[in-house]
């Protein structure tokens, strides 16, 4: 037989073990080359695997085992034959039926009735129960045999879960945290003990970027063929901000600060695995368009699971958008090494005053979370100042006074 034994591919850099979180095929299923046969858990994503070649596939590890990279997972048999589509079995003959000899039975005595296993209510008893919403198990018997009676039923009380009167389930069910996700959790908690985190908040309005997308969506999607979105003027908000405020884009290790002159940022997008962050390399030198386009491509890739973890590898800056789910406020939480990340949140129409006047303005509130053992006071509040000035004001701040150029109308 000319057997492939499939072995666990290296899925990035510094990753030494995945976990197999799924197998998608089973013990002896005949599989295509390149067919995807299992996802695999590291501490960055969550992988296909797909098959290498043809044939009968062998199992070798189980779903939730912790393997090596370059370990052994499967083996498949290249000679193994592929099932013939449409090939059904042969409908079996059936036996012709013989009727069995009619025996009579013997007739057998009544039995008597049997004693009432430990427990069991007696019918008033159960009437009682079923009104208090109480469970016959929870309820200790004193009658013959244990068994319950009408008065132990009056006297029962309604324990904790029956208080509201209901007979609800109670069940629990327990599931193994991916390694994803044991990962996350354990690198948020390192965050909160190893860094001096803060955060700071501000306002903005939007009004002006909802005249820009209304006055030129339509033509910015028959030139560009894709969407504006919000996305993309603060993703270009903070690179400007970056420039301005060096030290915003840094992070320390060790003794030493690391300062990049690039801005890598990473995007947070919710995907079926849970919250991804795919980065923009260079998004400072991207236009409107390549913004957009590039957070779309990430985006899908991420909600299609097929996001690779160099993708997602990096970065030097983060932003999180909570308020697609709704969220008014929060405080994000950094993203290491990064050394800040900037938290978005919905958009309510809220009176403000602007001058001398009360208007109603769609406002939205921004979190900016930052580590103060590299970044100052003075650093993150003036970051998300400059941050705050361009999304108030883009045409002079993001476009350069001209909309339809600035924009590549």
């Amino acid at each position: 037989m000319s057997i492939l034994e499939m072995k666990v591919p290296s899925p990035g850099e510094s990753i030494t073990e995945v976990e197999i979180a799924t197998w998608l095929v089973k013990d002896g299923d005949y599989v295509e080359k390149d067919q995807p046969i299992a996802e695999v858990d590291s501490d960055k994503a969550t992988l296909e695997l797909p098959a290498e070649e043809s044939g009968i596939i062998t199992l070798k590890a189980e779903e939730g085992d912790l393997v090596e990279v370059g370990q052994v997972v499967c083996l498949i048999d290249r000679s193994g034959v592929k099932p013939t589509e449409g090939a059904t079995e042969a409908p079996k003959a059936e036996a012709p039926k013989v009727e069995a000899p009619k025996t009579e039975s013997p007739k057998q005595e009544a039995p008597k009735p049997a004693s009432y296993a430990a427990g069991t209510p007696s019918p008033a008893a159960k009437k009682v129960l079923d009104e208090k919403g109480i469970e016959a198990s929870s309820v200790q018997g004193t009658g013959r045999d244990s068994r319950i009676t009408k008065d132990d039923a009056v006297n029962a009380v309604p324990s904790f879960g029956a208080a509201s009167g209901t007979s609800g389930s109670r069940e629990m069910t327990t599931t193994k945290l991916s390694m994803l996700r044991r990962k996350v959790a354990s690198r948020l908690v390192s965050v909160k003990n190893e860094t001096a985190m803060l955060t700071t908040f501000n306002e903005v309005d939007m009004s002006e970027i909802f005249r820009i997308r209304k006055a030129h969506k339509e033509a910015f999607i028959a030139k560009h063929g894709i969407g504006l979105g919000f996305m993309s003027f603060f993703t270009k908000a903070v690179t400007r901000a970056l420039q301005l405020y060096p030290d915003v884009n840094a992070s320390i290790d060790g003794d030493y600060k690391i300062n990049y002159d690039f801005a890598d940022i990473s995007i947070a997008v919710s995907g079926p695995k849970g919250l991804m962050v795919p980065v923009l390399r260079n998004a400072e030198n991207m236009s409107f368009r390549g913004v957009e386009s590039n957070i779309k491509t990430l985006a899908d890739k991420v909600r299609e699971g097929s996001i690779s973890v160099d993708e997602m590898t990096g970065g030097t800056f983060t932003i999180t958008n909570g308020g697609v789910f709704g969220s008014m406020l929060s405080t994000p939480i950094i993203n290491p090494p990064q050394s800040a990340i900037l938290g978005m949140h919905n958009i309510l129409q809220r009176p403000v005053a602007i001058n001398g006047q009360v208007e109603i303005r769609p406002m939205m509130y921004l979190a900016m979370s930052y580590d103060h053992r590299i970044i100052d006071g003075k650093e993150s509040v003036g970051f998300l100042v400059a941050v705050k000035e361009a999304i108030d004001n883009p045409l002079e701040f993001l476009l350069n006074g001209d909309e339809i150029k600035g924009l590549e109308l």
